[in-house]
């Protein structure tokens, strides 16, 4: 076994398949050094291709387990870190009272038992499928909800009755707060040579209430989780970028004109540039991540202290609270390590970047003016909270393909639903990196908000507003084009 891990550890790419958890993150523990040797010392500038997504933080990985190791670059140390707040990631939340105070205080409601749970393998989650026109409850894909006006902070103003988020699931003695239901209307269009294609549309409702009826003009917005590779690297880009990329889009003169979210962020108590969420609605990976324990897991922190329950909820307010009653259910240095794990996910490297297929597509994404919005690369600054990141994430060289901003995409994505600056035509540009390896991680190629789109085309043809002139280029590629503009995303 040592002579194995000698010789993985000397490899300059680190390739592998569905290993076991525990297996992988054994074997970066120990190989921690000399992959920091192999993968480290070089120019990001001389990665023209951005076949190092992540600059010296990138792992050359394939197979399952893609997404869920550590920053090539991290020291010994950190990689221990990384290992501690995985575990908490990854394994389940219990119900209170337990004799496992530290992983109790489950719900009272939730949508899932672990951040696993949404984020599978480190990667998406999808919509529920439908069989014979019935589909389980989601877990991957929740459900924001608000009424009109804003909170303390300029954010939206929860429902009354089932707050800002709704939860299919609850703990013993209290009640789910319904069923989310799902069915698709198909869309159909055609190519300029003729080739037909059809798209989802999702319509989603509720039933089976059990506090009573939502508040007349309630807002509905499904949201995907998204996978978490590289969000502390998109966390050390300076702010000045962003802002930087709204100006040079503004010059430019055309349709597109993306917009900055400013939004509340907990750990800091102050605003702050939104870049996470799928309205650019979360600004650090801190606020993320305690914000998801809350909502999504019903697991209160010193950030968000008090459970979800609303005045209507009775038997959500009573339920026994985690950690013998004590708040918060996760302490801090527990949360600080799970904010750490996340900070320090690689992205993976790109796949087939010399392919004469993949070049050609990189032009017509290019000409197609997909960069302008999917802006390609940037150098990293630093975390705006260190304690939960690493100084091996600064100064790299990265390729996310995203501005960072706000854009209307039209009517047939709207949700209608504003969040901060964010109206409700407008989405944050998601990065693009490790698309290719969606189905190898969690065996679907879902994209867009509410993983409407069956894949990188279909994601394309949801495009509208100030996308409207790039995705009439993509309709006016023939098959070949097509298939070449495919093959570059997917190789990002």
């Amino acid at each position: 076994m040592g002579g194995f891990l000698r010789r993985l550890a000397g490899a300059r790419r680190w390739r592998h398949a569905a290993w076991p958890c525990a297996a992988v993150l054994l074997i970066s523990l120990a190989a921690g050094s000399a992959l920091r040797a192999a993968h480290g010392g070089q120019s990001n500038d001389a990665d023209p291709d951005g076949e190092r997504v992540g600059g010296d933080t990138t792992v050359f990985a394939t197979g399952r387990n893609a997404f869920s190791f550590p920053a090539a670059n991290l020291s010994d140390e950190e990689r221990t870190r990384f290992v501690i707040g995985n575990s908490f990631f990854r394994r389940n939340w219990v119900q209170a009272p337990s004799s496992t105070q530290a992983r109790d205080g489950l719900g009272p409601h939730f949508i899932a038992r672990s951040c696993g749970g949404c984020h599978v393998q480190d990667g998406r989650g999808a919509p529920p499928e439908l069989r014979q026109g019935k589909h389980e409850q989601p877990m991957g894909l929740l459900i924001r909800l608000s009424v009109p006006g804003t909170d303390a902070h300029g954010g939206p103003m929860p429902e009354p009755v089932y707050g800002d988020q709704f939860a299919n699931a609850a703990v013993s003695g209290v009640k789910p707060e319904g069923e989310v239901t799902l069915r698709y209307r198909t869309v159909r269009g055609r190519f300029a040579d003729g080739t037909p294609y059809s798209l989802l549309k999702p319509e989603y409702g509720f039933r089976k209430l059990a506090y009573g009826p939502m508040r007349p003009g309630t807002m509905v917005s499904p949201r995907i989780a998204p996978q978490v590779i590289g969000v502390g690297l998109i966390e050390a880009i300076a702010d000045e970028d962003v802002l930087r990329n709204a100006q040079e889009q503004t010059d430019l003169g055309g349709p597109i004109r993306g917009r900055p979210n400013h939004v509340w962020d907990a750990p800091t108590q102050q605003m702050r540039l939104g870049r996470f969420g799928w309205k650019a609605n979360v600004a650090t990976v801190a606020h993320q991540t305690a914000a998801a324990f809350h909502g999504d897991i019903g697991i209160t922190s010193a950030l968000f202290p008090d459970e979800t329950c609303t005045v209507a909820q009775r038997d959500c307010r009573a339920a026994p609270r985690g950690a013998a009653g004590r708040a918060p259910e996760i302490d801090e240095r527990t949360l600080g390590n799970v904010i750490f794990y996340q900070s320090t996910l690689a992205p993976p490297a790109r796949r087939g970047v010399q392919d004469a297929q993949t070049r050609q597509g990189a032009a017509l994404f290019h000409a197609a003016q997909c960069a302008v919005c999917h802006r390609p690369s940037y150098v990293t600054s630093r975390a705006p909270l260190p304690q939960f990141s690493s100084r091996a994430l600064e100064g790299q060289r990265i390729w996310p393909y995203t501005d960072l901003l706000l854009h209307d995409m039209g009517p047939e994505l709207a949700d209608g639903r504003p969040d901060f600056a964010a109206d409700g035509r407008q989405w944050r540009t998601p990065p693009l990196w490790g698309i290719g390896l969606l189905h190898d991680v969690n065996g679907h190629t879902r994209l867009l908000h509410d993983g409407r789109a069956r894949g990188v085309l279909e994601a394309v043809l949801w495009h509208g507003g100030e996308a409207q002139a790039s995705k009439e280029r993509v309709l006016k590629m023939n098959r070949s084009e097509r298939e070449a503009l495919v093959k570059f995303v997917e190789s990002l």
